[in-house]
């Protein structure tokens, strides 16, 4: 397995796509949603089915943006995976500012130990782009070997509260508390218009370096933390206020769960047990989504299945 050097850039260029009614769901999110970067604000204009747009706000950017245009108005960009470094400390928080719902906790000790961890993870950019900012952060942290750090403390915390099935309680606080020496926290955050070609390359960096990772660290105790035998995620949905009435189950045509990240239908599937929570935290919905609420999605997956995992995503992506 070739092994990707340190500070290699992988380069995708954005194209036009036709999005699938599953795809669609995910750019009704996208329509409504905006992320403020560290000195700038890029907002999303209302995807169509020909491709996805960026409108900036400030002359600067506007100047940028229309110099990468092409015929039909669509946004070309070089995107590029970089490992994470100190400088990219705020633009990794602003992704990461939801990551509990609303509470209150030590975010930038959890930003820390994301950059901290040099050998696995991996940050998006646009190539050669002044403003440096991030597009995309994905990593693995091993819950077991931060046990004692603040923010994975509140991090367990807010999980074992947030989960009310009594039937997943046990399962969860084994992998939180006994098991969490094999407990890979996998924390994959976007902006939610990143081109969706960019998921397999970006999951297929994450498990490659993890894989090196257990070959290539110089001590035992640091290759033995990348051995995860399951990986616990964190995301959010949109479910329907109807969902769990079987009749409508049944009859209705609208689907049950949008997932914000097409990747999490995948996970889903595949996870050993999940279980959902109200936020508190809710964004202002398009009209498609009058009627679903946002939830919180926490699922717990078997590295073995990963395979499986990649695969799929590669198909979807490929179908699209």
């Amino acid at each position: 397995m070739p092994r990707r050097p340190r500070k290699h850039r992988q380069l995708m260029g954005t194209q036009p796509l036709t999005f699938s009614r599953f795809s669609r769901s995910v750019a009704q999110v996208a329509s409504i949603c905006s992320v403020r970067y560290q000195m700038r604000e890029s907002k999303l204009s209302s995807p169509d089915p020909e491709g996805i747009r960026f409108s900036g706000n400030d002359s600067k950017e506007k100047n940028e943006v229309s110099e990468e245009l092409d015929s039909e108005g669509v946004v070309q960009a070089d995107f590029a995976f970089f490992d994470p470094k100190p400088d990219d400390f705020h633009g990794v928080k602003i992704l990461l500012q939801t990551y509990l719902d609303d509470k209150q906790w030590d975010l930038s000790g959890f930003v820390d130990l994301i950059l901290e961890q040099t050998t696995v993870g991996t940050v998006v950019k646009i190539e050669d782009d002044e403003d440096d900012g991030l597009f995309s952060i994905i990593t693995a942290l091993n819950l077991g070997r931060y046990k004692g750090h603040k923010s994975i403390k509140e991090l367990k915390e807010f999980l074992l509260k947030a989960c009310k099935q009594k039937d997943v309680m046990k399962s969860l606080r084994s992998l939180l508390e006994e098991q969490a020496q094999s407990v890979g926290l996998l924390v994959s955050q976007r902006v939610v218009n990143l081109p969706p070609q960019l998921l397999p390359p970006l999951y297929d960096a994450l498990f490659d370096e993890i894989s090196w990772a257990i070959e290539d660290e110089p001590t035992k105790e640091l290759r033995n933390s990348f051995c995860f035998k399951n990986y616990l995620i964190a995301t959010k949905i949109y479910r329907h206020n109807n969902a769990d009435q079987k009749k409508w189950q049944n009859s209705h045509s609208d689907e049950a769960i949008i997932y914000i990240k097409p990747e999490d239908e995948i996970f889903h599937q595949l996870c050993l047990w999940s279980f959902m929570f109200p936020l508190r935290t809710q964004q202002v919905a398009a009209q498609e989504l009058r009627n679903y609420q946002s939830m919180g999605l926490v699922m717990a997956v078997e590295a073995e299945k990963i395979p499986t995992f990649q695969k799929q995503l590669h198909s979807f992506i490929h179908e699209l």
